[in-house]
């Protein structure tokens, strides 16, 4: 996955246990696409100051999900999610059993949902 999506999706799951300043630097760096100098400048603070911020922010999303997985497990039920959707596709297209029909749809709403 790339890095700025993951960071993205990161800040996304963890993003409330950073600080609020670290928080709003990665959220305007990852989510906004605004530059370090744009940021800079929005927080009156230099360049490196807003790398720093964002380099420890990192740091700590990483860590969290080293530790807690949440990512990893919500990736992990997607992929499987998907999987038994394309097992019911070939269910259903191989029955020609109306209730059957009726029980797929259902519990593909309910995945979908899910995902």
């Amino acid at each position: 996955m790339e890095k700025h999506v993951e960071l993205s999706m990161l800040c996304e799951i963890y993003g409330k246990l950073l600080t609020k300043k670290q928080y709003e630097i990665i959220n305007d760096y990852y989510n906004n696409d605004l530059s370090l100098s744009e940021i800079a400048e929005n927080n009156n603070i230099t360049r490196q100051a807003v790398r720093d911020i964002l380099k420890k922010g990192e740091n700590k999303l990483f860590e969290f999900e080293e530790k807690l997985l949440f990512m990893k497990r919500m990736l992990d039920n997607e992929k499987q999610i998907q999987e038994i959707l394309v097992e019911l596709s070939k269910i259903q297209d191989t029955s020609s059993d109306k209730k059957i029909e009726k029980i797929l749809n259902n519990i593909r709403k309910e995945l979908i949902c899910l995902n």
